[in-house]
């Protein structure tokens, strides 16, 4: 008789339940908020110690992180996707419908924006005595690079670079984007035994930045946290109350744009906007806390690629959006000009606005590495219009709480092109994402697209 005393087997330990990284950033925004609301009723000394010693450092390590990978990211995948494409038409082709595509919707943008600013009249009865003003000599050495940078033909010299480790150095991805265009297709025409062990370096190289990114995303939620705290603490809410219609205004117009129009030119392509937004959330929360949309770059032209963008056609169209589809930029260029003009009781006339309309569409190309370029660009459409320019001393000071909503509408729309464009293309891959589901009513196929996303984020 077996008189051994049976046990139940152990059972695993349960693995401690991890808030996703969206949730961590979320947390670390609204943290962020509270922070930067009790700071701002301390004592000034205290409140500058605070900031300048603590938090806009921790913000400022954060930008540093996820932009030191910007440019070895754009390079390499930008070579690697021109050399995949197979010839030189294709990729003329593409670069086409790309530039057609953001002409149309930054121009729908800047239409948007000033219609806003007729009917809703933000500048209308503000009275200018309880204004502030800002200081404005702080952009007056990017007004003398905007004027470098300026008009057509000077975009187009300044693509290409004098010497490419300098534009790398400085992080300005126009010539980078010129030169990994150039060397891609002098790749393609060397034999595979010489090009290929060079695409295959430059794929390692672009693997290994990818993994450095997910490394410095575990960062985001105390990045976000320090970014957001030195806004709120610097503003409050007693300087927004003066401007909060114009404050309000321009967030309903990027809403609107970002629902509706760009949620038009999705259905267009059988994609949908709302996806998308879900997708890259995490992305949004993060441009919006920085102001910056090239922080997120890497992780956008992989969550793209991961729904099915080939990577011939992310590699080029999303870094070339960073300086010429800006919509929430274009969309406050007409706002921000009408605001001014009304301030000073000022009347605009259709055939001025039809010229402000041509003046913004070329202004606003190819400036986004300009320091301040929003209230640079602003600031040379008012002197073209004949407006007052120092009007925009009123909404410098509050501009930087506009701008998170303007990056990250930029950083969508940039994440929209190149699905539309993969879709015209007819090379688009992501069909689950494009018609949400599997055909019998099921997300699955979604739910498990999604996770694997995450998990490449969190690992």
């Amino acid at each position: 008789m077996d008189t051994a005393t049976h046990y139940p087997a152990a059972r695993p330990a349960p693995r401690r339940a991890r808030l996703s990284l969206a949730w961590q950033i979320a947390i670390g925004l609204l943290i962020g908020i509270a922070t930067g609301l009790v700071l701002h009723q301390t004592p000034a000394h205290f409140r500058e110690m605070a900031v300048s010693g603590l938090l806009q450092p921790a913000g400022d390590i954060f930008v540093k992180l996820v932009k030191m990978v910007v440019v070895p990211v754009v390079f390499t995948s930008m070579v690697i996707g021109v050399a995949g494409v197979g010839d030189g038409k294709t990729l003329g082709r593409i670069g086409l419908k790309t530039l057609i595509y953001f002409e149309v919707i930054t121009t729908i943008a800047i239409v948007i924006g000033l219609i806003v600013g007729n009917v809703m009249q933000p500048g209308a009865g503000t009275d200018m005595s309880q204004l502030g003003h800002a200081d404005l000599t702080a952009i007056a050495q990017s007004t003398k690079t905007f004027s470098e940078h300026s008009g057509v033909m000077k975009i187009l010299t300044g693509i290409i670079p004098d010497n490419i480790f300098a534009a790398m150095a400085k992080g300005d991805l126009l010539p980078v984007i010129f030169f990994s265009i150039l060397f891609g297709l002098g790749l393609q025409t060397l034999p595979a035994a010489m090009g290929q062990p060079v695409i295959h370096t430059l794929k390692g190289i672009s693997d290994a930045m990818f993994k450095v990114t997910n490394i410095v995303m575990h960062y985001a939620p105390i990045g976000v946290f320090a970014l957001i705290a030195v806004t709120v603490s610097t503003f409050g809410f007693e300087s927004l109350l003066p401007l909060f219609k114009l404050v309000v205004i321009t967030y309903i117009a990027l809403i609107f744009f970002a629902l509706v129009v760009l949620g038009i030119a999705a259905r267009l392509f059988g994609l949908r906007i709302t996806r998308l937004i879900r997708h890259i959330k995490d992305e949004l929360i993060i441009a919006f806390s920085s102001c910056s949309s090239a922080s997120v770059l890497p992780q956008i032209m992989k969550k793209v690629e991961d729904m099915g963008v080939p990577k011939s056609v992310s590699t080029f169209v999303l870094p070339t959006g960073y300086s010429f589809n800006l919509d929430g930029a274009s969309i406050y260029l007409g706002i921000g000009t009408l605001f001014i003009a009304q301030l000073y009781g000022i009347h605009l006339g259709l055939q001025e606005q039809i010229v402000l309309t041509l003046t913004m569409t070329l202004t606003s190309k190819g400036t986004a590495g300009v320091p301040g370029f929003m209230l640079v660009i602003l600031l040379v459409t008012l002197s073209t219009a004949g407006l007052p320019i120092e009007g925009l001393a009123f909404i410098a000071g509050v501009d930087r709480l506009m701008d998170m909503g303007r990056t990250a509408l930029n950083v969508l729309g940039n994440a929209l092109a190149p699905l539309i464009i993969a879709k015209w293309e007819g090379v688009y891959e992501g069909s689950v994402h494009a018609h949400g589901g599997d055909g019998n009513g099921s997300n699955n196929g979604e739910d498990s697209l999604r996770s694997h996303v995450e998990s490449r984020v969190d690992s």
